[in-house]
């Protein structure tokens, strides 16, 4: 009752969850409304906003035209510093004011993601608010601190975004939450140029420290240039766009001496080289003082030429003669400069910077010291190239650029040289780097519109020369690192004719080939000289095209390459690296790959079957990354790999179904998980073990190391696939589309059934033994996922646009499921499977011999070893025939077209049956146009029965190899042949090559290396004309789809609930079946929802085929409160199990859902019927037929613990049980048995019962018959036929027991036998539909129980009397034919007189309810002797003699004139015994009259009064004899008989019976005799049937006069 409560809880707190998100919707649809008042203080803000904005544009483009082109005037305006200050302070002000509307734009934002709505977050666009400054307005004159403010103020103002969605069908806007950058941007403190000066002198200081720099020139020191061979022009950067000359002409050299002396720069300074003549600067040095020189006029760094920026440090990064530190000093610049944002989006030639960074860092050279220093290079070379693609000017590089990143990145990877940290490290960097790049492919997309093949074909038609060549253990990249080679490289020294003496061994990053060629120099920055200034190279025009689809394919196609399984170059390690790359491409982008058609050829393909054979891997790291990969690859673009998917998930499949029994459990009965399938439906039929020795059928180990069996796995790589399928199922649509893509075709395996089967037997604890103990709950975990998927589902409306109709897919898995089974006939009995297949429809003629090959080539569930025996035989020659010409010959040799043939079945055993194939085979290649070079069929016969032969000898495995037969054996064997000639030698030489390398035999029987690449090939020539895979985002199939896969998901919910031991397993099992028993009933798979009612009901112990004993039913009384405690109560009060099943049985999967369920009745009914007898529900339907509760049965024992003490001891308790035993009592019930008595109470009232019971008695018709026939089921079966007494007229007198004293004992009282008829009778009356549905049933089952009377117990008879009744009344206002009365009167007049005197209460209520309305009924019941019968048989009980006297004294003042010719003398004859009882009870009174007096008992008063009430009912009785005299006339004048044979008949029975009554004891009903006497005979109607009589008729006449006897004058009856 705690579990039952505690779940409780939880559905309230899960209401009070979803009552906090309504309210939270409605707050944020509240918010909405704020934001949509246009009066609100988000549109004040907005307002504020722009007009702020507008006048910082206006004041922006003031203050540029008021500029000179001359920066010398800025220099001027120092004298308007106060003017510039208050500008700048209102500025700020606006600024502060702008920050305020941004925070309450921040803080409305806060409030709608705090609402969690999730239509709001639904964004497509975004806008920037307009409050971003214009860097231009920083300039020289302004401070560090307010160029900072500027900075952090833009930085604020550009980072707020605010996402919107516009809704043009009602115009309003949504706001949702604020954009969150992708990277984040950081702003610098200190002047921009300043920062670059300083890393520039911290690169040159570095440099000046090492030997080969440490005598440079002042001027590397002072930003000089000392080598002025070339112009100033020339060394000067190129002008930004728009630039006007400045200052900058001044700064590098003087007006009045262009071409300064170089010594006497250097004299001035006092420095002097060897023999008196000055050092000159080391270009690299050079290269920064020009650098420095270039930015001393720079005001904004934005503006600066980017190559010009960039150019010292690349030259240092492509320098050999550099240390690793100084390589690493100029990484790092370049990395804070992107970093910083000093290079931007709208930096001048950005594009040619990129290019020219891109080729700097790969092919990056530096001299080799300590391992640490240059790895230290490495990584920052990784960092920045994954911040130059991920930065703003990364979609602006160039395939090329793109190639040679993605290229130097793999090769870190690869080289196992490197440390494993810096490995990993590339590897992270990678997988950055691939999510940017194959990103791409969105932005591509969008671009191309639906263009998207057109831009595939012309990307492969293009010139291509992309080729990633990574290097793998040192071949490639880094040759120097990794291999210790002494490179020389190249510098400006050595072009000038000089070679740097000092040159050491170096570290590079270039890309020589794998046999020492160069590169050839492509069109792109890489093959740009850095060594020379900057303009020169800005001469050469470069137009690179931003990277697209060739530099991502050709990405692709190498990280594919990598995967290779047999490669012996590419370790695990390797694979298990691209795998995460991969993995993370795929995550990325693959919905696009799919949609590129070179892309996705190589996922269908290389990269399928790559994967396909690693998951075949032992290795557990390389396994568990390729499954993580196929299961993304399937999860993004398993639309284009329908056949690819069907491959993997057969193996899996395979690989994990167990082919074991499921153990049996004590305690849990086998036929709750029936359903498991034993093996998976795509299990092929074992080969014919029968060979004929051509060919080599392949052992199962060896099938299963080569991957063409699932075979056995390790434990923890059974795991790892169950987590792979778990993966898969957990996309909400996937087992949909397997059922409607593959278990709806006919030659495609029943995956979706497989799958469940496969999770369903793995989800038995058993699973442990033979994979983890974590794969039984990662299996159940994906079954209830796939059920909770179908639940969410069904609360949508069906969508049927795009999608197959359902009716095909029905009429195509029907036709599936024929095939099948003609397909078993067929391997079975080929001429059997034939005629079951014609019958069926599939083969259309079966006496026509192209319609049954047209089957047998198109199937493949037909034995390929019974089809070529099938094919063979004489018999069948016809077949034969027709089966060859569905193949074409034509263009190929005679061992391709052999091969293409025996792929379809193969060669019997015998060589009779091969002689017939070959020379049909020669027949149906030579019908066409005769090969050249072929003599004719003859020729061909003989040559393919060589090629047999041929075949044979090369790979049977009992010839030794120095016996197999040479090419010139072959030959000799074929001379003379072909028409009498030989055949040309290139041909058969063409031919036993092809036999020698290739066996000719089926794909499943490959033993070679190349089985799984033919099986391949065989595979991607299906998909040719394979289908597409349909994407069923939709509920339309998921009706077919549960229906086919119910079964496993029930069992499996059964077993685990009868063997879990963790708490936390029985909510989810609830919840499975609670879901399973609602998909059931919406879609009306009843037998689903019967079984799930079975299961349960057998889990609750209360549904047994046996009647729980209740002989020791003990009823506990305290006060006015009671409890029984039986065994029932008590076992199911001690088991959780059965307590939760019931309450989940009747409180979730019944109630709500009693329309659908059909056959589950008969286990509900049992529930009912035992929880009833054990008096734990209540008869409550008894007060619908206004009858009093049905008795229960009297408890064994009855204890009062009113006034028993609480603890009265040990003592005490022991001389209660002896006296228990000593009475033969049952012992009283412990304490235990009463709490499981009480938790069982508790239990049984939260199943609220009663609801149930009110909800069965609405249900539609059909689940009211099926309730009604599973209610009569429960009663006993009839013993004996019906035979039909007919009865005398008068009833004959009881018979005497001859003084025998008859038994006590009887039938045993049932009470749940009326509890069924009750419950039957209420569902048949409730209204006319349901009358006529099942009122025949039940009228049935009724009669049956009535006929039993003398096995009945007088209880359930008297009910089942009344119930009949009832029934008899509502046919009579239905006119219904079904029930009679004179039946029903007869069976109750057969009752044996003390059962009638038992039931005479309920018979008579029931006859007065039939007799209440006038009416056809009535008028047969009065006219059916056994009517009167039996009242003449009850009327003398005391209890019922009040209701038949009233019954009569009806009949008699019925208006309807209900006394007939029939019942007139039962009516007078009963009416004189109620007289005769009148006197007897009179003459009862007296003789206690004359007893001494004495105080009387209460029995004796109220005796008294029954005799009183017989003496006034005696009375009434002789006054409605009198009443009948008016009715006698008219039955008379009715009568078929002579007149004075009616008198007699009529008037007979008044007069005897009134003169009868003359002579009662008791006074008054004499008297009332007398005058009802006088009266008679002074009547009208008297005198008026005796106008006709004549002395014959045997009547007196009076003398007549006043005086004499009474009624002179008059016929008095003789």
């Amino acid at each position: 009752v705690d579990d039952i409560r505690h779940m409780e809880e939880m559905e309230n707190e899960r209401k009070n969850r979803e009552r906090e998100e309504k309210e939270r919707t409605e707050r944020a649809k509240k918010i909405k409304e704020e934001f949509n008042d246009p009066n609100s203080q988000w549109e004040k803000d907005k307002g504020d906003i722009e007009s702020i904005s507008k006048q910082e544009e206006e004041k922006k483009a003031q203050a540029g035209s008021e500029k000179g082109p001359n920066v010398k005037a800025e220099k001027n305006n120092a004298a308007d510093a106060p003017a510039k200050e208050e500008v700048e302070a209102a500025s700020n002000e606006k600024c502060h004011s702008v920050a305020v509307c941004v925070c309450r734009l921040i803080e409305y934002a806060s409030r709608i993601m705090t609402s969690h709505d999730p239509e709001e977050r639904t964004d497509n666009s975004s806008q920037e608010l307009p409050v971003k400054t214009d860097p231009s307005t920083e300039r020289s004159g302004d401070s560090d601190a307010e160029r900072d403010g500027h900075r952090r103020n833009d930085s604020a103002g550009t980072s707020i975004k605010i996402r919107t969605q516009m809704d043009h069908r009602n115009g309003q806007i949504h706001e949702a939450l604020p954009a969150m950058p992708q990277a984040r941007k950081l702003s610098v403190a200190v002047d921009a140029v300043a920062l670059i000066t300083t890393e520039c002198i911290t690169v040159t200081s570095a440099m000046r420290k090492h030997a080969r720099w440490q005598h440079s020139s002042v001027s590397a020191i002072l930003g000089g240039n000392p080598s002025f061979t070339r112009s100033t022009e020339t060394l000067r950067p190129p002008r930004s766009r728009g630039e006007k000359p400045g200052v900058q002409q001044e700064s590098n050299v003087v007006k009045d001496d262009p071409m300064p002396n170089p010594y006497l720069s250097a004299s001035r300074w006092g420095l002097r080289g060897k023999k008196g003549r000055s050092m000159q600067d080391d270009p690299l040095l050079a290269a920064f003082a020009r650098l420095r020189n270039d930015l001393r006029g720079c005001t904004d760094i934005r503006t600066f030429d980017i190559p010009a920026l960039l150019h010292p440090f690349l030259q240092v990064i492509r320098s050999s003669s550099t240390s690793a530190s100084i390589t690493s000093l100029a990484l790092v610049a370049i990395t804070k400069f992107f970093e910083y944002s000093l290079i931007s989006r709208d930096s001048p030639r950005l594009a040619l910077g990129m290019q020219l960074l891109s080729a700097a860092i790969t092919h990056c050279r530096f001299e080799a010291s300590d391992s640490a220093a240059d790895e230290t290079v490495l990584l920052r070379i990784l960092k920045l190239m994954e911040g130059i693609l991920s930065g703003p000017g990364g979609e602006l590089l160039g395939d090329e650029s793109v190639c040679e990143m993605m290229e130097t990145g793999l090769s870190m990877c690869c080289q196992l040289r490197l440390s494993e940290l810096l490995r990993r490290s590339a590897e992270m960097s990678m997988s950055s780097m691939c999510q940017v790049v194959f990103e791409r492919l969105k932005t591509l997309e969008i671009e191309a519109g639906d263009n998207v093949d057109a831009m595939d074909e012309q990307s492969q038609n293009g010139p291509n020369t992309l080729k990633l060549s990574p290097s793998i253990e040192g071949q490639t990249v880094l040759p120097e690192i990794l291999a210790g080679e002494n490179r020389q490289t190249t510098t400006h020294e050595e072009r000038n004719g000089t070679q740097n003496p000092e040159s050491q061994t170096s570290t590079s990053l270039d890309l020589p080939r794998k046999n020492g060629e160069n590169i050839p120099q492509r069109a792109t920055a890489s093959a740009v000289d850095l060594s020379l200034p900057s303009q020169e190279n800005a001469e050469e025009p470069v137009s690179i095209k931003p990277y697209g689809l060739p530099s991502i394919r050709e990405l692709f196609r190498v990280l594919v390459d990598l995967l290779q399984p047999q490669s012996k170059q590419h370790g695990d390690g390797m694979k298990v690296m691209a795998l995460r790359i991969v993995d993370v491409a795929l995550e990325v982008a693959g919905p696009s790959i799919a949609r590129h058609p070179s892309l996705a050829m190589l996922a269908k393909d290389d990269l399928c079957r790559h994967l396909f054979q690693l998951v075949r891997s032992e290795n557990m790291t390389l396994l568990n990354g390729s499954l993580r990969v196929a299961g993304t690859l399937l999860h993004t673009c398993r639309g284009v790999l329908k056949l690819q998917q069907e491959l993997f998930l057969s193996y899996l499949v395979t690989c994990l179904h167990p082919r074991v029994e499921i153990p049996s459990e004590p305690g849990i009965d086998s036929a709750l998980y029936e359903g498991i399938p034993e093996a998976p439906k795509l299990a092929r039929p074992a080969t014919s073990s029968t060979s004929s020795g051509r060919s080599t059928p392949v052992p199962v180990k060896d099938r299963q190391k080569l991957g063409m069996e699932g075979g056995s796995r390790k434990p923890d790589a059974r795991e790892a696939m169950v987590e792979s399928i778990g993966a898969l199922s957990r996309i909400p649509s996937y087992l949909v589309e397997l059922f409607v893509n593959y278990d709806c075709e006919v030659d495609r395996a029943d995956l979706c059934e497989d799958m469940i089967g496969l999770l369903a037997r793995n989800a038995f604890p058993d699973a442990a033994t033979w994979s983890t103990t974590n794969v039984p709950a990662l299996c159940l975990d994906a079954l209830l996922g796939y059920v909770q998927f179908i639940a969410d589902r069904s609360q949508l409306n069906p969508r049927f646009e795009g999608y197959p109709d359902r009716e095909k897919l029905r009429e195509r898995r029907a036709r599936k499921r024929v095939v099948i089974r003609g397909a078993t006939r067929f391997n079975e009995n080929p001429k059997s499977g034939i005629a079951y297949l014609a019958s069926q429809g599939i083969i259309d003629d079966p006496d026509n011999p192209h319609s049954i090959a047209s089957f047998l080539r198109g199937t493949t569930r037909i034995s390929k070893s019974v089809l070529g025996d099938f094919l063979s035989k004489k018999a069948n020659d016809r077949l034969l025939r027709a089966f060859m010409d569905l193949f074409n010959f034509t263009n190929k040799r005679v061992d391709e077209a052999l091969r293409e043939l025996l792929n379809s079945f193969r060669l019997p055993g015998e060589a009779p049956l091969i002689e017939r194939i070959v020379e049909v085979f020669s027949e149906k290649y030579c019908s066409g146009a005769t090969p050249e070079g072929i003599a004719g069929s003859d020729a061909v016969h003989v040559l393919a029965y060589a090629i047999i032969i041929l075949n044979t000898d090369q790979h049977n495995p009992s010839v030794k190899d120095e016996k197999r037969m040479t090419y010139t054996d072959f030959a000799k064997n074929l001379r003379g042949v072909n028409g009498g000639d030989n055949f040309d030698p290139e041909y058969l030489q063409q031919i036993y090559d092809s036999i020698r390398h290739n066996e000719i035999i089926l794909p499943e029987e490959h033993n070679t290396s190349r089985a799984f690449d033919y099986a391949w090939e065989e595979l991607l020539l299906k998909t040719r004309d394979a289908e597409d895979l349909v994407l069923c985002d939709t509920n339309i199939f998921d009706a077919d789809m549960f229906e086919a896969t119910w079964k496993p998901i029930v069992a499996t919910l059964s077993y685990v609930f009868m063997s879990a031991s963790e708490d936390v397993v029985f909510p989810r099992i609830n919840t499975g079946f609670l879901q399973c028993a609602h998909i059931a009933a919406q879609y009306g798979v009843t037998e689903a929802l019967d079984r799930i009612v079975y299961c349960l009901s057998s889990m609750s112990t209360i549904s047994l085929d046996r009647p729980w004993n209740t002989a020791l039913n003990t009823k506990i009384q305290r006060g006015k409160e009671s409890v029984m405690v039986s065994e029932l109560a008590v076992k199911l009060g001690g088991n959780f199990r059965a307590k939760l099943a019931t309450y989940v049985l009747f409180q979730n999967v019944v109630r709500g859902n009693v329309q659908e369920i059909r056959t589950g009745w008969k286990y509900i009914v049992q529930m009912w019927l035992n929880l009833f007898a054990n008096s734990l529900i209540s008869p409550s339907l008894s007060r619908r037929l206004h009858l009093e509760p049905i008795p229960l049965q009297t408890p064994t024992h009855v204890i009062d613990r009113a006034d028993k003490p609480a603890d009265g001891g040990f003592i005490s308790s022991f001389f209660s049980t002896i006296s228990s035993y000593t009475a033969d009592d049952p012992p009283e019930p412990s304490e235990e048995e009463l709490e499981y008595t009480l938790t069982t109470v508790d239990c049984i009232l939260n199943c609220q019962i009663e609801h149930l019971l009110s909800e069965v008695t609405q249900m539609p018709l059909r689940a009211t018959k099926d309730l009604t026939l599973a209610l009569i089921e429960q009663l006993p079966q009839e013993s004996s036929p019906v035979v039909i007494v007919v009865k005398p007229e008068r009833p004959a007198a009881a018979p005497k027991t001859n003084g025998q004293r008859q038994g006590n004992r009887g039938p045993a009282y049932d009470p749940s036998l009326l509890y069924v008829l009750e419950l039957l009778t209420v569902l048949a009356i409730r209204d006319d539909a349901s009358f006529a549905e099942v009122g025949e049933l039940v009228a049935d089952a009724l009669q049956n129980v009535v006929r039993n009377a003398a096995n009945t117990h007088f209880m359930v008879l008297s009910r089942a009397v009344f119930y009949l009744l009832l029934l008899l009344e509502k046919s009579a206002s239905q006119d219904q034919s079904f029930i009679r009365a004179p039946v029903i009167l007869h069976m109750i007049s057969s009752f044996t007189q003390p059962k009638l005197e038992k039931s005479a209460a309920l018979v008579l209520k029931g006859l007065n309810i039939c007799i209440k309305e006038s009416g056809s009924l009535r008028n047969e019941i009065f006219n059916t002797p056994d009517f009167w019968s039996t009242i003449e048989r009850i009327h003398a009980i005391p209890a019922v003699s009040p209701i038949v006297f009233n019954l009569l004294k009806a009949i008699v003042e019925d208006k309807a004139l209900a006394v007939t010719a029939d019942n007139y003398e039962y009516v007078v004859g009963l009416l004189n015994s109620f007289a005769n009882a009148g006197g007897a009870a009179a003459a009862s009174q007296q003789q206690q009259q004359r007893e001494p007096n004495g105080r009387r008992a209460p029995a004796q008063e109220k005796a008294s009064s029954r005799e009183n009430d017989g003496i006034q009912r005696g009375g009434d009785a002789v006054y409605l004899v009198y009443q009948l005299t008016n009715r006698v006339p008219t039955l008379i004048s009715q009568s078929h008989l002579e007149k004075p044979e009616a008198w007699i008949t009529y008037w007979s029975p008044i007069f005897s019976c009134l003169r009868m009554q003359c002579e009662n004891p008791h006074r008054t009903i004499r008297r009332r005799a007398f005058s009802c006497l006088q009266a008679a005979l002074q009547s009208e109607q008297l005198s008026a049937s005796t106008d006709h009589s004549d002395g014959n008729t045997g009547v007196w006449k009076g003398s007549g006069g006043d005086g004499g006897d009474e009624g002179g004058g008059r016929e008095v009856a003789l």
